[in-house]
């Protein structure tokens, strides 16, 4: 079943390799969508794909890449828009 997340990533996320890292797991996985870094300190991600690719993907996020610190990782489900051909970091 396919599925949409929204992430909200919160710590020592910026500056630190995370929105790289995020495209290259989130590749891996075989998904589709984006990150950004916010104006609040936080990553954003939107992705979609399978929920079985989805699940060990979040998992991921909720650690970050050696060099993060995620304090909190806010997780929001839809149903997906199907609109993303690749997966990749956007401004």
């Amino acid at each position: 079943m396919q599925v949409r997340v929204h992430l909200m990533i919160s710590g020592r996320v910026q500056g630190v390799g995370f929105r790289h890292y995020c495209v290259q797991v989130a590749r891996q996985y075989g998904l589709r969508g984006w990150v950004r870094n916010s104006d609040d300190g936080c990553v954003e991600v939107m992705a979609e794909g399978e929920e079985a690719s989805m699940e060990p993907f979040v998992c991921w996020c909720r650690r970050g890449p050696p060099a993060a610190s995620v304090l909190a990782c806010r997780e929001s489900y839809a149903k997906p828009a199907g609109t993303f051909d690749a997966f990749e970091v956007v401004f």
